[in-house]
């Protein structure tokens, strides 16, 4: 039986930048290249193959897979070497072949994403994207530029985003859906075209939502799809139904701040 030995954290052959912030026990496989301006925070696990360019900020207990490539430069014609940013939190879950790049000046120079995420093999999240936490990305999915994806949202495999797009909280795009529009909170869209397909009430039951708020959101996403309203008098309708609903009310501020429209 062979014994279990020292647990090496950094791999002989990884290169790391001395400007590189590591926590004692982040861990880094072979040939992984960190370069200058990256914090990593405890727990975290880095594979073989990696590249990690700053600036770049990487949480807690995160656990990043092979031949993945972190705070690389935005795929902008308009970047021209600034100093823009990655921002990574706590227990995100990275697969192999995933992009994530930094912001642009256009925007606010940053891309984020929060907590408890997960990104399958082959996703990419371009410049100046916000992600919450517990999102989704299936295989392939992919977002454009300063795309807004709020928490406990899931896209299906080769899900693709167009930029400036709003994708709200609860929301599940199935696989290969083209979304070109804002989603607005607890909708369901797919098909070609990709359009809206009720509500993810299998959802919104495991995270806890009530049976009554789920009712309401029903009843508001037939107000916005079945009853050939204006947006704005949608709003409205919605507003008085909402009444001590949170969920319902995040709904109605979410449409109230649409950049694209709504995916109808």
């Amino acid at each position: 039986m062979c014994g279990r030995g020292r647990v090496k954290l950094i791999d002989s052959t990884a290169v790391i930048d001395s400007s590189a912030e590591l926590a004692s026990d982040v861990s880094v496989g072979p040939f992984s290249v960190i370069g200058a301006n990256v914090r990593i925070d405890s727990g975290t696990v880095i594979g073989p193959h990696v590249v990690i360019k700053g600036p770049t900020c990487i949480g807690k207990q995160n656990r990043i897979y092979q031949y993945t490539s972190i705070g690389e430069d935005p795929q902008d014609k308009k970047y021209a070497g600034e100093i823009t940013r990655l921002e990574i939190g706590d227990r995100n879950t990275i697969r192999e072949f995933t992009s994530l790049h930094r912001g642009t000046k256009q925007d606010q120079g940053i891309t984020r994403i929060g907590n408890d995420n997960l990104f399958m093999a082959y996703t990419h999240v371009a410049h100046d994207c916000v992600i919450g936490s517990e999102v989704i990305m299936a295989n392939g999915a992919s977002l454009a530029g300063h795309v807004r994806l709020n928490s406990h949202a899931i896209l299906g495999g080769f899900t693709l985003v167009h930029q400036f797009t709003k994708i709200g909280q609860y929301s599940f795009a199935a696989m290969g859906s083209a979304i070109t529009q804002d989603i607005p909170p607890f909708v369901m869209v797919g098909g070609k075209p990709t359009r809206p397909h009720g509500i993810n009430s299998v959802g919104m039951e495991r995270n806890g939502i009530s049976p009554e708020d789920i009712r309401l959101i029903r009843k508001a996403y037939k107000i916005i799809y079945k009853m050939n309203l204006r947006l704005e008098d949608a709003i409205d309708q919605m507003e008085d139904l909402a009444g001590e609903s949170k969920e319902l009310s995040d709904m109605v501020s979410f449409l109230r701040n649409v950049s694209r429209g709504i995916l109808r």
